[in-house]
């Protein structure tokens, strides 16, 4: 399970990945996908990149025919774009698709008995460092702290925020009855909240603590407390629910926190880093130092439980704290109960085809 979309943390991107031409005929199922789908999801992401020489002229041409049917789009995409295959410094060509979705939860916008668990605005004494204009090989990081002093310093671990040390008063934006549902919607890093009287309100990310990410579920099996296959989103909340008094312990052990904002109402996805509504089924996270964001991608990997190959066109049009590496992504299932099932469990192989345009 990743961490919520977001930007870098400030963890270096992993060095010198590979991007090797290949023909399209190497991509699985590529004559078979419904791709005008991915395309489209491509298209709505050009509103955020058209003003972008790279993405101008194929968003221009990214119209009429070109999303009429499978054949206008497959014949647009060979015609503007190269996929290149995306392998790790060693060559290393497979990598870990994992899900993510839009969860729901049951909130209130004032605490009571029930709903006790804050969702924070951004805090005022949270800092941003961006170094990019005078060191550009940092651009995809952004270092994040609080001034002690004359200091910058690490700003509040999880387990510190939640113990009360962070100056968080009056930054509640919403309060939840479920801790649990609550770590898991920073990972996810959206979600929607129903009130008491029926009206639901959807909340994004705003902004992180600037910590690392640390999947609790991966600490799990190295505590031989769950096996590998147990380690869903599903398997650690049993977990939890059958260890009430050690379920702190364990969230604390992520000292990645995420702040929200409240989002217009809408009937579309949630807002991706790219900054246009997700398309459930058709967009993924990626490493920006590896993958253009907003970038055509082409993926071959399987669905959870049943390991039907899932072999598609999509478009990196998100971020994530834990989405890094060469080969690594993170695909979105939409809202609802399959979608968080799916997501929950998927832990499947990948191998990716960044399409970048020709002359680029």
């Amino acid at each position: 399970m990743p961490e919520s979309p977001a930007p870098s943390s400030g963890v270096p991107p992993v060095a010198a990945p590979r991007l090797v031409e290949r023909p399209f005929s190497d991509l699985p199922g590529w004559t078979a996908d419904d791709l005008t789908a991915g395309l489209r999801a491509f298209v709505n992401g050009c509103r955020a990149l058209s003003a972008q020489a790279r993405w101008a002229t194929v968003c221009a041409a990214a119209s009429g025919d070109a999303l009429s049917d499978a054949d206008h789009a497959r014949a647009f995409l060979e015609t503007y774009f190269v996929p290149y295959e995306v392998a790790a410094a060693d060559g290393r060509a497979e990598g870990l698709l994992t899900g993510y979705y839009e969860p729901l939860l049951h909130g209130s916008r004032l605490p009571t008995a029930r709903y006790r668990y804050p969702l924070y605005a951004p805090p005022d004494d949270l800092i941003t460092v961006d170094l990019s204009s005078v060191v550009p090989e940092t651009k995809h990081m952004r270092l994040k702290g609080r001034l002690n002093g004359r200091k910058l310093v690490p700003y509040w671990t999880r387990a510190e925020i939640d113990s009360g040390q962070a100056s968080l008063a009056g930054r509640e934006l919403l309060w939840v009855d479920d801790p649990v549902e609550l770590f898991f919607l920073q990972i996810q890093g959206s979600g929607r909240i129903q009130l008491p009287d029926g009206e639901t309100i959807r909340v994004g990310y705003a902004d992180q603590n600037g910590q690392p990410y640390r999947s609790i579920g991966k600490l799990l099996v190295e505590r031989g407390e769950l096996r590998l296959d147990q380690a869903s989103m599903q398997g650690i909340k049993a977990w939890g629910e059958s260890h009430p008094d050690r379920l702190r312990a364990l969230l604390d052990e992520n000292p990645s926190f995420v702040f929200f904002r409240e989002l217009p109402g809408s009937d579309t996805g949630p807002p991706g880093s790219l900054g246009v509504p997700l398309t459930a089924g058709r967009s993924i996270a990626v490493d920006p130092s590896v993958v253009p964001l907003g970038a055509p991608v082409y993926i071959a990997s399987t669905t959870p439980g049943d390991e039907m190959p899932l072999d598609r066109l999509v478009a990196a049009q998100d971020t994530g704290g834990a989405i890094k590496g060469s080969v690594r992504a993170d695909f979105f299932w939409g809202f609802g109960d399959r979608a968080e099932t799916m997501a929950g469990k998927m832990h499947q192989p990948l191998r990716m085809w960044v399409l970048l345009p020709k002359h680029d």
